[in-house]
């Protein structure tokens, strides 16, 4: 069974000094000479908030030719595997808080479930905002033996709302980019049944997100911020459309156009149809 790292054991194996509980700790980077530079896989048992500055540019954190910044902050939660390898000392501050204490807050927002090439990159204004609060919050945790703990969690609570503030302005800043994201989804959307693989199978987020290689979370986002509507939303849309066009021109019956479709009870069908239109597929039908 792979072992999980809690905040003690991930600073011994980093070789990052000034532990004073399991439940939260602050650095900065640069104060910690002795770092490990390099890492395969390891799991975290907590959560992982932190900026990195002036950062290697020739790394591919997920940058785009839409970012022009140096720096860029991310969340890992627990459960997620972290490696890195390091040519020299890094710059910038990590905050780390026990799961228990950091997961109700954290997942209010779905950026929670971005992956490590959905980088948060921001502009030089925005650095300053977040490195100030990182900051306040090290000051607390360096200047008191026994630290308020609902400060430190008020101040990474803050970093995080200004996070999806920052991400809606990386969608703007990226448009070239994600306008191309959009109409590719359509494209795709309109193609799915028309793939030989996808007959029988109700369409899924991740099916279209993975074509986009984005993680399903941040596709999500992207594609409401730029049509008013989730993915899902798009796909009941599709589903309904056709289940629609075919109740009105075949003569299936209901439980094949269900199977069709791809649902696994006709029953499920009824009730979508049902939801979405307020009236079930046969009155439809007779109507």
């Amino acid at each position: 069974m792979k072992k999980k790292y809690n905040i003690r054991e991930f600073l011994e194996y980093t070789n990052i000094s000034g532990f004073k509980n399991n439940h939260i700790h602050l650095v900065e980077y640069q104060k910690q000479k002795d770092m490990r530079r390099k890492s395969a896989p390891i799991e975290l048992d907590f959560y992982l908030l932190a900026i990195k500055l002036k950062y290697d540019k020739s790394k591919n954190f997920g940058q785009t030719i839409f970012d022009q910044a140096d720096a860029f902050v991310y969340l890992d939660q627990p459960g997620d595997l972290l490696q890195w390898d390091l040519d020299q000392q890094i710059s910038g501050y990590h905050i780390l808080i026990d799961a228990g204490l950091f997961r109700k807050i954290a997942k209010e927002y779905s950026f929670t479930y971005y992956n490590s090439h959905e980088a948060l990159f921001i502009t030089k204004e925005e650095e300053k905002i977040i490195t100030d609060l990182f900051q306040k919050a090290l000051k607390e945790f360096d200047d008191h033996e026994n630290f308020t703990k609902d400060i430190i969690i008020s101040y990474a609570s803050l970093i995080l709302s200004y996070i999806q503030k920052f991400y809606n302005r990386q969608f703007e800043t990226r448009q070239e980019l994600y306008n191309t994201t959009v109409a590719n989804f359509y494209k795709n959307l309109e193609a799915y049944y028309k793939e030989e693989q996808n007959a029988f199978k109700v369409p899924s987020v991740s099916y279209f997100s993975d074509m986009a290689n984005l993680s399903s979370n941040y596709f999500g986002d992207l594609i409401k911020h730029y049509t008013g509507r989730s993915p899902q939303e798009h796909i009941h849309q599709l589903l309904l459309q056709i289940a629609k066009n075919k109740l009105r021109t075949t003569s299936l019956s209901i439980s094949e156009i269900a199977f069709s479709l791809g649902f696994e009870y006709p029953s499920y069908f009824a009730t979508f149809f049902k939801k979405e239109t307020g009236i079930s597929p046969s009155i439809f039908r007779n109507q």
